[in-house]
């Protein structure tokens, strides 16, 4: 059970971050869809109702420190960055290098108009590594791509009472770690570009 008002937080950090900022020219009439659209290089940015029910079961909170797998133009990144300021951090990883660069300059120019959010970056996917396990732990890790099984990899990287959320096999999975043991829920049934190895 979720705590009461996530849905809240939620919706008014995703109402705070305009989707357009982070599509391709071509994409901005479709901003507002509730639709997974492309962004090149075989990527998508994710489906807002989607991304919305990710962020209430992750339960991103300030003062945690975040890690974005699959941060693609960087709209889920700038999102983590509001619930999570003032006082924590997001860090973005992405395995595309010209979605690094992208997600990069949309993270910079939303944050140059209108900045609020917690300290973000996007960093390239370390070849071999899953995640960023030189920066961890994290407290939350959100999966915008889908895995065949949990990858320990990245379950090795969350902290004490951690949550990742992420699509396996087409259902949405909350991973938690309470009290040294893991804990798993799934929810619902969606499609996402696969997860790749770095």
């Amino acid at each position: 059970m979720e705590r009461p008002g996530a849905g809240d937080r939620v919706g008014e950090a995703m109402a705070e971050v305009d989707r357009r900022t982070f599509l391709p020219p071509d994409q901005h009439r479709f901003a507002d869809a509730d639709q997974a659209l492309p962004i090149g290089h075989h990527a998508t940015c994710s489906q807002p109702s989607t991304v919305a029910q990710m962020l209430v079961l992750l339960g991103a909170a300030p003062g945690h420190r975040v890690l974005d797998v699959g941060s693609g133009s960087g709209w889920t990144t700038a999102i983590l960055a509001r619930l999570v300021a003032p006082a924590g951090e997001v860090v973005g990883v992405e395995l595309e290098p010209a979605l690094v660069d992208v997600g990069r300059a949309n993270l910079a120019a939303f944050t140059t108009t209108r900045g609020g959010g917690a300290p973000a970056r996007i960093e390239p996917a370390v070849p071999g590594a899953l995640g960023l396990p030189a920066h961890a732990p994290y407290d939350r890790i959100l999966v915008s791509a889908e895995a065949g099984h949990l990858p320990e990899a990245l379950l090795d990287q969350l902290g004490d009472s951690g949550r990742m959320v992420l699509p396996v096999r087409g259902r949405l999975v909350l991973a938690r770690l309470d009290g040294g043991r893991l804990r798993t829920d799934s929810y619902g049934s969606y499609r996402f570009v696969p997860l790749r190895p770095p």
